[in-house]
């Protein structure tokens, strides 16, 4: 294709085009600018510098003169959330359900704010209501991302695993680890009211759901032991290995007392040296101590906490190494270690927490779920100065 000298004659007629659509496009946002409040601008400095008291006022001085501006109503709903007044952003939103010319896309945003509303205020039947009336609109996800948070809250387990599997379907990510938990909850009930039987089957489910799943194969093995099968239970918890090294140390005292019980205590305490080598843990240390300190004496414990602290470096090693010394020290010089190990383990004792590797939530208990974000297996089996000294 050859170029002709005569196409340059359309450059200036594109530049003037572009500039008097230019010209219109600013004419027509400077008129719609004018045209607002100036309530509506002030409002929107307020939310800008975090003023948000201020932010609502303003706004709410701008919906008495316009109360057509439905957009106002839903930032104004939020900031009556956000402030933790309930009950005033519940009007606001019911306000605009109330309205007959509200577009049907609008209609759905207004249920989802109130369904939120309804949540935050702790009104669960309410928000389950209004979040099931979405099921079927542009906001089916969310309303089933909130159904779910809703039925946890309520521990309705089985209602939690369809509403798991719905979002599965309907593509909104995977859900396998939550259903599996789910599974656990059911079974956890079940054992607690001594109907076993129930319980193995929800833990088979949960692990067809999820293979990986710690917790199933811990609750099998509390099944075993309460049925006095050691043997069982025994072979149950060291599957833990294999589905995850660090989690040992949760069933460490389990699988010690399993040994005992089979008059097998030093195959016991060799199984948990193999393990402190694979995943150093205090909670691990502890146990193998103890037991160690009652089979093998008290020198060969004392070097496996003297080991140990050389290796992983934590201020509760050193606690359970004061410990081991104090079995050794002379009665004269007893009551100055005593001092050390006082002082040493008030501070050893704020760092023994596990946290929520989501939030951050700290606790003294290991967690499935955490208390803090509601989220499922958010805690490593590891306690917090010992992820520091690792990290």
């Amino acid at each position: 294709m050859e170029f002709e000298i005569w196409w340059l004659l359309f450059i200036p007629v594109f530049f003037v085009l572009g500039w008097i659509t230019a010209r219109v496009d600013i004419k027509q946002l400077l008129s719609e600018s004018r045209s607002l409040p100036r309530g509506y601008f002030k409002g929107l400095n307020f939310l800008l510098n975090d003023q948000h008291d201020k932010a609502v006022d303003a706004f709410i001085e701008v919906m008495q003169l316009d109360p057509e501006t439905v957009d106002l109503h839903f930032a104004l709903g939020n900031l009556f959330r956000r402030r933790g007044e309930i009950e005033r952003a519940i009007r606001v939103h019911q306000n605009l359900l109330l309205r007959g010319d509200l577009p049907i896309e609008q209609q759905g945003h207004a249920q989802f704010e109130l369904g939120h509303d309804y949540l935050k205020a702790g009104l669960l039947d309410r928000a389950e209501e209004t979040f099931g009336l979405l099921l079927n609109s542009t906001y089916s996800v969310d309303a089933r991302r909130a159904l779910l948070e809703i039925y946890q809250l309520e521990k309705e387990w089985l209602r939690a695993i369809e509403a798991a599997l719905a979002l599965q379907e309907s593509g909104a990510g995977t859900r396998q680890k939550q259903i599996a938990q789910f599974y656990c909850e059911l079974a956890q009930d079940e054992i607690l009211n001594a109907r076993n039987d129930a319980a193995i089957e929800l833990l088979d489910k949960a692990h067809a759901v999820d293979r990986s799943n710690v917790r199933a194969t811990i609750l099998r093995g509390d099944i075993y032991s309460a049925q006095n099968q050691p043997e069982l239970a025994m072979q149950t918890w060291r599957r833990v290995e294999q589905q995850s090294v660090p989690h040992v140390s949760l069933v460490a005292q389990r699988l010690m007392d399993a040994y005992n019980s089979l008059q097998r205590s030093q195959e016991g305490i060799n199984l948990l040296k193999n393990y402190l080598e694979q995943a150093p843990s205090i909670d691990l240390l502890e146990v193998l101590y103890q037991a160690s300190l009652e089979v093998e004496g008290r020198e060969i414990a004392t070097q496996i906490v003297l080991e140990e602290v050389r290796r992983t470096p934590t201020l509760l090693g050193l606690d359970k190494l004061l410990d081991a010394r104090m079995l050794y020290v002379a009665p004269d010089r007893l009551q100055e270690l005593a001092m050390v190990k006082n002082l040493v383990h008030g501070y050893a004792k704020k760092l023994a927490r596990y946290q929520c590797s989501h939030c951050g939530f700290k606790a003294r208990q290991f967690y499935w779920q955490c208390p803090g974000c509601n989220r499922w297996e958010t805690y490593p089996p590891r306690r917090t100065e010992e992820l520091n000294v690792m990290n």
